[in-house]
């Protein structure tokens, strides 16, 4: 399937899961809060926004479900399509640019003025607005192969966004190019499919093209075409495009900005992208992701869910499922489902959890009677199959993440539970009571 966003805009439309907002408002933290209201039942198409002709759309996807249905997948299904993109990656195609929709219009140099897009301050002590829906696209300097993530850029002024690059592959990208004394090319694309958003967060290892997982996900290559002004190449059905470079020896304060853990990460000396060109379609739409909410959550999750699942099966064939928690901000609390046939088991692959990645803080392991994704019953496994002395343990001072406020500078402890029956036990002891007959019961055919 070809990863068109308007496409799954009329898909969401005919589900009434998108509603249309008529009424004018302002980027300046209304659009967010309405955002948020609607959220996590519907998305929002802001057809009027303060200061801009371009429609505003939010909440493109809220749950598992749909960033599955979006690629005509089911959440199972999609789980195991990822874990496969993975290691078989589909090459991209590149199309002339010649008649796309996304160079309808195109401002380069002096033409350029970011005050055109509807950037949003979601929320109240953000430092300014952001582009939050971005994908930012970079090569390696060396190899030439692409790489693709999600960051905040902040609106400095006409050509000018600060950036948080994150200790991650953007960041090694460009220490690489400011070693050497020159600016890092970059493309950003605002408005793509949900596939394109998800493929960007896959954890892998840095040369690998995340476009490439896209086209796995999708059955057929991603389209991609050349930036006017950068090295770049970026996909033919985005909405706007900003063309760019990261640079070098250049900082300037960044922040404050509310996070995915519901905190804000702090204002900081971060780094400077001056834009060269931008290039979009005659009435474009654009999309911003309200931060914590789930559409920005999931999109996380997801990715990291699969690669986690890819590395504990290699620690045990008996993971069943895993479930990263939105209260979490979908990254530092794991449920691990299992069906433990070995005593030790359960905590090797809450060990593969943490090396999935640094983020994850607490585990919890659970036997296959525990819905993982019901926070009560994993907190009922916690209290009745649990003894701190013998299932719980700590590993100190490693790394973490900088926006965990109690962490050290990014360097956090790690806890895991040991929440199974125990191999050797009496399992009818741990057996959770039920009703005989309670599923079968509906309670229209005995209420008046």
């Amino acid at each position: 399937m070809k990863p068109i966003l308007r496409d799954w805009l009329k898909e969401l439309e005919s589900q009434g899961t998108l509603k249309k907002i008529h009424k004018t408002v302002s980027p300046i933290h209304e659009l967010a809060a309405v955002g948020k209201k609607l959220e996590p039942d519907c998305g929002a198409l802001f057809e009027h926004v303060e200061g801009s002709d371009m429609p505003v759309l939010t909440g493109i996807v809220t749950s598992r479900e749909a960033i599955a249905r979006s690629m005509g997948l089911t959440y199972p299904q999609l789980m195991e399509k990822f874990t496969e993109a993975l290691s078989n990656l589909t090459p991209c195609r590149i199309v002339d640019g010649a008649g796309l929709a996304v160079k309808e219009r195109i401002m380069i140099g002096d033409q350029v003025d970011l005050g055109m897009l509807p950037a949003c301050v979601h929320h109240e002590k953000d430092g300014g607005r952001y582009l939050t829906a971005a994908l930012c696209i970079t090569k390696d300097p060396e190899t030439g192969i692409r790489n693709v993530a999600i960051h905040r850029h902040e609106i400095r002024d006409r050509n000018h966004l600060g950036a948080l690059l994150l200790p991650r592959h953007t960041n090694q990208l460009f220490n690489m190019a400011e070693a050497a004394g020159r600016p890092l090319e970059i493309a950003l694309a605002i408005g793509v499919h949900p596939s394109l958003l998800l493929a960007s967060q896959a954890t892998t290892q840095l040369g690998v093209d995340e476009f490439e997982i896209g086209g796995t996900l999708l059955g057929e290559p991603v389209e991609l075409t050349r930036c006017e002004t950068v090295d770049i190449e970026v996909p033919v059905e985005s909405e706007i495009i900003l063309e760019g470079r990261i640079l070098p020896h250049v900082r300037e304060a960044e922040g404050p900005f509310g996070e995915y853990p519901r905190t804000y990460g702090p204002e900081a000396p971060r780094h400077v992208i001056e834009i060269t060109a931008v290039t979009c379609r005659s009435q474009p739409y654009y999309h911003t992701i309200i931060p914590a909410t789930m559409e920005h959550l999931l999109l996380g999750a997801v990715s990291r869910e699969a690669t986690m699942m890819q590395l504990i099966r290699q620690a045990t064939p008996n993971i069943k499922n895993v479930h990263i928690t939105p209260a979490s901000g979908c990254r530092y609390h794991v449920v691990l489902q299992i069906a433990q046939k070995y005593e030790g088991e359960a905590k090797n692959a809450m060990f593969a959890a943490f090396a999935s990645s640094t983020e994850i803080k607490h585990v919890v392991a659970v036997d296959t009677d525990i819905d993982i994704y019901d926070p009560q019953d994993v907190e009922w496994a916690i209290a009745n199959r649990v003894q701190a002395s013998r299932d719980v343990f700590v590993i100190s001072g490693a790394m973490g993440n900088k926006l965990d406020p109690s962490s050290n500078h990014g360097t956090s402890d790690k806890m895991g539970i040991d929440a199974t029956i125990p191999v050797d036990a009496d399992r009818a002891r741990y057996e959770k009571i039920r009703i005989s007959g309670f599923d079968h019961v509906d309670l229209r055919d005995y209420l008046d």
